[in-house]
């Protein structure tokens, strides 16, 4: 089954990648490494931050750019960014496409992402704001990703209990 990815380009805070990853065992999402990190993933942070569901996180580290880039050919990469002249809904996100974020101090690399301008994506914001929490960033892009898709493989409806509806009458 083919589906979305979120890579991370040296993280440096165990609960943002805790949180992104707990987002993609809901999503059924992979999430990428890309060394070096800023924590351990024994830590019990990033495991606090993804809670019981981080033993079921499909996730692959890699040495570096390089190394996951030779491990991934062919790769549809999306590259979030600040310094993009393009929004993330401007863009057609493939079902088995990855959505790259960068480190919280600097973002991804700008000769990254020099050579990669065609697939830089931003999430709109004021001026006079650096950037957004990286796991919110990624949340973001991710369910437009998964909006595009049809949320192909998610459950799409909820279901109330008795005792809730009457309390919604």
């Amino acid at each position: 089954m083919a589906g979305l990815n979120i890579v991370l380009h040296e993280p440096e805070i165990p609960s943002n990648t805790g949180n992104i990853g707990r987002t993609c065992v809901a999503t059924g999402t992979r999430l990428h490494l890309i060394e070096p990190l800023g924590f351990r993933l024994s830590e019990k942070e990033i495991k606090r931050a993804g809670m019981d569901y981080w033993k079921d996180l499909d996730v692959t580290t890699y040495l570096d750019y390089e190394d996951f880039l030779r491990k991934n050919p062919g790769a549809k990469i999306y590259y979030a960014t600040t310094k993009a002249p393009r929004a993330y809904t401007e863009v057609h996100y493939e079902e088995d496409c990855f959505l790259m974020f960068g480190k919280e101090s600097g973002g991804i690399p700008e000769e990254i992402l020099l050579e990669n301008q065609e697939r830089c994506i931003r999430i709109p914001m004021l001026d006079e704001i650096r950037s957004l929490n990286l796991s919110n960033a990624a949340a973001i892009v991710l369910y437009e990703a998964l909006r595009q898709n049809n949320f192909s493989h998610l459950k799409k409806e909820g279901q109330l209990t008795r005792y809730q509806w009457k309390q919604e009458r």
